[in-house]
């Protein structure tokens, strides 16, 4: 038996967080993305890191030669301003999302993990900013996320069916607005979390107190630290249940609560301009846990205020030399 796993997305912000964890458990792992490696978030000297387009069926059957796991974490992807942005490109991610899929089904892996996401929870579920927590039957009737939620669900579906048809054993998990260090922070591709962090680093560095917000900063989310993601990540992976499960912090906050939070980690009061013309999603978007803690008698659960500490940080240093 071989006992390699292959991250594809490992140049991605979860993904080299992931390969990192691999390598600390004395696994072999295959890194594998699409971008140059000067580019990749991590590059962990311990891995075999490979450049390859997984979109192409002869790329991700390369890719995936001779794996034990697959983790399927390959997609072109963004927060909010990207994905609203870009719903054809996100929805190309299908090709990564079959390919991986049948080039793994095809050369006998073992297990195949996928990242699905919140986005494929129905509209009309998240309409409010009052605790909508989402079980994962709330994905149907179907009305994802347009583009990227469609993507998500379509390749859900798709793990249904190898496993159904083939006996192919899939593993899905909903990732719920993962945050932490070593993620996009600038550029357009950033998500809530690393943006508003960016933002509060700039005013602390500079002493120009005004930022802006996406929205009215009532929209309500629920944000999951990176380390919760990638042990949750390991723990569906090497469960027994094929159906998707939510991988999610149940702790509900607001986007001005999450800014509140950032001026106490850095000492600085900022003043909030609104925009509500901008990019925001739903309404409201929370994690309901009963079905991972069910499975796995587990749930993420370090508290925003912790992994956001460690995150602006983070964000903090990489602000500081860009501004130097």
């Amino acid at each position: 038996m071989n006992d390699v796993d292959v991250v594809t997305g490992a140049g991605g912000f979860i993904g080299g967080h992931l390969v990192g964890e691999l390598l600390r458990q004395g696994r072999q792992v295959r890194a594998v993305d699409v971008k140059p490696f000067e580019e990749w978030h991590q590059l962990h000297d311990d891995a075999a890191n490979t450049r390859g387009d997984v979109a192409l069926l002869d790329d991700a059957r390369r890719a995936v030669a001779g794996a034990e796991v697959v983790y399927n974490l390959a997609a072109d992807m963004g927060g909010m301003g990207f994905i609203e942005n870009n719903k054809a490109a996100c929805m190309l991610s299908v090709l990564i999302s079959t390919h991986v899929l049948q080039a793994s089904q095809q050369a006998g892996v073992e297990r195949y993990f996928y990242s699905s996401s919140a986005c494929v929870y129905a509209a009309d579920h998240q309409t409010s900013t009052s605790g909508p927590q989402l079980r994962e039957g709330d994905a149907y009737p179907a009305m994802p996320e347009d583009g990227y939620g469609w993507e998500k669900l379509f390749s859900e579906r798709m793990c249904r069916h190898f496993t159904d048809d083939f006996g192919f054993p899939t593993r899905v998990a909903r990732y719920h607005n993962i945050y932490g260090e070593h993620g996009t922070w600038r550029d357009g591709r950033e998500k809530a979390p690393a943006a508003l962090c960016r933002k509060v680093a700039v005013a602390a560095l500079t002493g120009e107190p005004d930022i802006e917000i996406w929205g009215d900063g009532k929209q309500t989310r629920s944000f999951t630290y990176i380390d919760d993601c990638v042990e949750g990540t390991l723990r569906v992976a090497r469960s027994d249940d094929p159906t998707p499960v939510n991988l999610g912090s149940d702790e509900l906050v607001s986007i001005d609560e999450v800014v509140d939070l950032l001026e106490e980690i850095s000492g600085v009061t900022v003043r909030r301009n609104y925009d509500t013309t901008a990019p925001q999603g739903v309404r409201g978007r929370c994690s309901e846990n009963t079905e991972i803690r069910r499975r796995l008698g587990w749930q993420p659960s370090t508290a925003l205020s912790v992994g956001l500490e460690r995150t602006y940080a983070w964000v903090y240093s990489q602000v500081k030399q860009h501004v130097a």
